[in-house]
């Protein structure tokens, strides 16, 4: 009888509920977050913190690294953007955490923002232009500061808000006959550029939003002629799926933005098919695949898009194809809810990263096929204050 799978490594540098998980983009690093709003960088070859500091006076919604910043959203209305040489820090090699060895990064600026959600922010990279490449962009998108069922698209480094309220101006009926609002705050976002609908040479702004009744909503943003919109004017609501009955938890777009996955308090994995889906296909474009597990937290797909990993309220890490949404197995060691679950990034995602950077000496090289094996970890963050990593299998024929 084969013996049940165990996590390759448990990281114990947090005292407090783990909310976070991330991977650098070339997988050199581990950042982790928890409710006391701290976070660790976990060197992915030693194992070892290289950075710990409390990044916000209470609980962490989301980090992430962009270059050579480290995005953080907090509980208390704030996100911070922090100056951090990582690659020059993954030398530093400490011994334990908290250790006196690791670096504290600098803050550059923060941004007022309405945490009411507990949704996280969505970050869009820009390319870099050619008369400023030294100057990294992106565009970020958060809950609207005033009500919590819209959303605001922000210019990062400028901090200038482009579009704002969105929703607003397109929102089906917003009451149900008493005043309140039927779909409720925002749960999840993602913010991406897909092919304009009208024209094939544009790219179009788009949202997708997860909501507190269960409804997925796409909005795309129009006006080509105006890069600026206020009170949600120039986004439609392009399509509408609800097929959870409780609120959406999480949710997961693939690396292609092609394809979305959401998870609730419900037995229910939702399906949506981004690329084909519109107002006149939902109904065969999104789907619900029931399972026998009720209340789940969290979930990610892997970036070759072939399998994904849902975090349950019983500890319980669960893998499917992405495809069929058939069980591929369970992973099972934290007894307290996984609140996040994040794979390691592919090859090439990893490879781009490095090049874009400037090589760094290590003392113990990671061979070729070292490296490839990291690409199939994943992550798990658990209310028990524990992250456990996970050595994957590499389901080719999934």
């Amino acid at each position: 009888m084969t013996s049940p799978p165990t996590p390759s490594h448990l990281l114990r540098t947090h005292l407090s509920p783990i909310n976070c998980v991330h991977f650098s983009s070339d997988n050199e690093r581990l950042y982790s977050a928890d409710a006391n709003g701290n976070i660790v960088v976990t060197s992915t070859r030693s194992l070892r913190p290289l950075a710990q500091w409390q990044a916000h006076t209470d609980s962490i919604l989301g980090v992430q690294e962009w270059e050579s910043w480290v995005i953080t959203h907090g509980r208390d209305n704030k996100l911070h953007v922090w100056a951090w040489a990582a690659q020059e820090s993954d030398g530093i090699l400490g011994e334990s955490a908290p250790t006196p060895g690791t670096s504290t990064p600098r803050l550059h600026y923060s941004m007022d923002v309405n945490a009411l959600n507990y949704c996280r922010f969505s970050l869009m990279p820009l390319p870099r232009e050619s008369e400023h490449k030294d100057v990294a962009r992106a565009l970020i998108a958060v809950p609207n500061l005033v009500e919590s069922h819209l959303a605001d698209v922000w210019e990062l480094p400028s901090r200038y808000r482009l579009h704002a309220a969105i929703g607003k101006a397109s929102m089906p009926e917003l009451t149900d006959g008493r005043g309140i609002n039927p779909i409720g705050i925002i749960m999840c976002m993602h913010l991406f550029e897909a092919q304009h609908l009208n024209t094939s040479d544009q790219n179009q702004l788009r949202l997708l939003c997860g909501y507190e009744n269960g409804s997925v909503m796409m909005w795309g943003y129009t006006k080509k002629d105006k890069p600026k919109s206020v009170e949600g004017v120039g986004w439609d609501l392009l399509w509408n799926a609800k097929l959870h009955v409780e609120s959406v938890m999480g949710m997961a777009v693939s690396r292609n933005n092609q394809l979305a996955l959401t998870v609730s308090a419900d037995h229910l994995i939702c399906r949506y098919d981004i690329l084909n889906c519109n107002a006149d296909t939902v109904a065969t474009t999104c789907s619900v695949h029931r399972t026998k597990y009720p209340g789940n937290a969290s979930i990610a797909i892997r970036d070759d898009g072939r399998v994904c990993a849902v975090g349950g309220w019983d500890g319980k890490i669960r893998l499917y194809s992405t495809k069929t949404l058939k069980p591929l197995g369970t992973l099972n060691y934290h007894k307290k809810s996984c609140q996040i679950v994040v794979f390691a990034r592919s090859v090439e995602v990893e490879e781009a990263a490095a090049a874009a950077q400037d090589s760094v000496e290590f003392e113990d090289d990671m061979s070729e096929a070292e490296k490839e094996e990291r690409t199939r970890w994943l992550a798990a963050g658990s209310t028990d204050c524990r992250v456990s990593l996970w050595r994957l299998m590499s389901f080719e024929k999934t």
